[in-house]
């Protein structure tokens, strides 16, 4: 996570990027990127705080991996995390709206289309109907990557859907950070033997 000043922007912006989560009071704003990877943004409309994550893959509780990493990769942790750090900063579960975004279809790996975005988003769908957070708004799906704004004190949140060699880059950025994770999925196995 990164923050900068956008002359467009009055607030300072904190950029987040895949397995990060942010959550404020503050009046700031709280951008990221997202090709396949969801963005879940929580907003607390009693208190005016809210958080964003970005998460690359679901995750679910017979995954042998998620059992050891408590890591925002995956959204059944970077939705926890968010939701965590929201109650921390004095939030109640009954004022929280959540709003969600990404899951487009821009990877394209070896052996066809991926499953990454489709898993991702009714993931994301399915956690919050499950805690009852209200989903109050979405932009998911589609072919075009976004770029998303979410102004922390309103609950705003501006989106931009862009095309042509951004979504080389983006791509070229996803199929990395995918080929980081199944790395670690597949780290070096350390055997005992009895002495």
């Amino acid at each position: 996570m990164f923050k900068l000043k956008l002359s467009h922007f009055s607030q300072e912006v904190f950029t987040i990027h895949p397995g990060e989560y942010h959550v404020s009071a503050d009046d700031i704003i709280i951008a990221t990127v997202l090709g396949s990877c969801v963005a879940v943004a929580l907003y607390d409309t009693r208190l005016r705080l809210g958080g964003l994550n970005h998460f690359m893959l679901p995750g679910g509780l017979d995954d042998p991996d998620i059992a050891h990493s408590r890591n925002a990769k995956y959204g059944m942790f970077a939705i926890e995390l968010l939701y965590n750090e929201m109650l921390k900063a004095g939030s109640r579960k009954q004022d929280m709206v959540a709003k969600l975004f990404g899951g487009a279809s821009v990877l394209n790996l070896p052996g066809g289309p991926t499953k990454v975005p489709t898993d991702n988003i009714e993931f994301a769908q399915a956690y919050l109907e499950r805690e009852r957070i209200p989903v109050v708004s979405s932009d998911l799906g589609g072919l075009r990557p976004r770029k998303v704004f979410f102004f922390v004190k309103s609950g705003k949140v501006l989106l931009k859907r862009f095309g042509g060699q951004a979504i080389v880059l983006l791509e070229r950025e996803e199929n990395a950070y995918l080929r980081v994770i199944k790395r670690e999925e597949s780290g070096p196995v350390t055997l005992f033997t009895r002495p």
